[in-house]
């Protein structure tokens, strides 16, 4: 593992440095919900959450859809559709060892994101399951979000990285398809083509 010199170790060191925050900045937080996120949560087809199991090993997935897939119960209640997947569930796994997850929502071309954070259960309420519905399909588990923090993050990490902007995209080229890095990772007996077919036929037939 790498080293390097001038490691900071403790907040008081840290703080020294960077300072403290403003109250224009600490007072943003809200500890439930209110109209601004419903409208941005409502809006946003894809969210990332974050989980860490009871040994505190962290992990962060994505989840997309239709946008407003995430439904809102009441201020202090979320629930996210687990489609279908890998069945790794690294999320779900982590849940059942520490409950503790943050989410970052993000809609398409909009510089601001929402960051909630709260304690997850995984549940199978028929009638929640049946609401969260695609394509006559409806999910087996739904992830269920008690907030307990919520605000909106500032632009300035899409303004550095032009995220939204077209014209500034990287080229793809040389990049490898995710069936070559499946074929390399795990030493598989497949060619890189016939696990890009396994990837293509999983991703058009098993989206719901």
């Amino acid at each position: 593992m790498a080293k390097f010199n001038d490691v900071i170790t403790n907040r008081e060191h840290f703080r020294d440095i960077m300072g403290e925050a403003s109250e224009l900045v600490t007072r943003k937080t809200l500890s439930e919900l209110d109209n601004h996120c419903g409208v941005f949560i409502n809006r946003a087809p894809f969210v990332l959450i974050s989980s860490a199991d009871g040994q505190g090993n962290a992990d962060i997935s994505p989840k997309g859809d239709p946008e407003g897939f995430v439904k809102i119960i009441d201020s202090k209640t979320l629930a996210i559709p687990d489609r279908l997947g890998n069945r790794r569930a690294d999320t779900i796994e982590n849940i059942f060892e520490n409950p503790n997850v943050s989410l970052i929502f993000l809609i398409p071309g909009k510089s601001e994101t929402l960051r909630v954070s709260g304690t997850a259960q995984i549940v199978r309420d028929e009638a929640l399951r049946k609401s969260m519905e695609v394509k006559g399909k409806s999910p087996d588990f739904a992830i269920v979000v008690t907030v307990e923090e919520a605000f909106f993050h500032c632009s300035k990490c899409m303004i550095r990285s032009k995220l939204w902007q077209v014209d500034h995209w990287p080229s793809l080229d040389g990049l490898p398809r995710l069936a070559q890095t499946m074929v390399d990772a795990g030493k598989l007996e497949l060619s890189e083509s016939q696990m890009h077919d396994i990837v293509v036929n999983d991703e058009q037939e098993r989206l719901y």
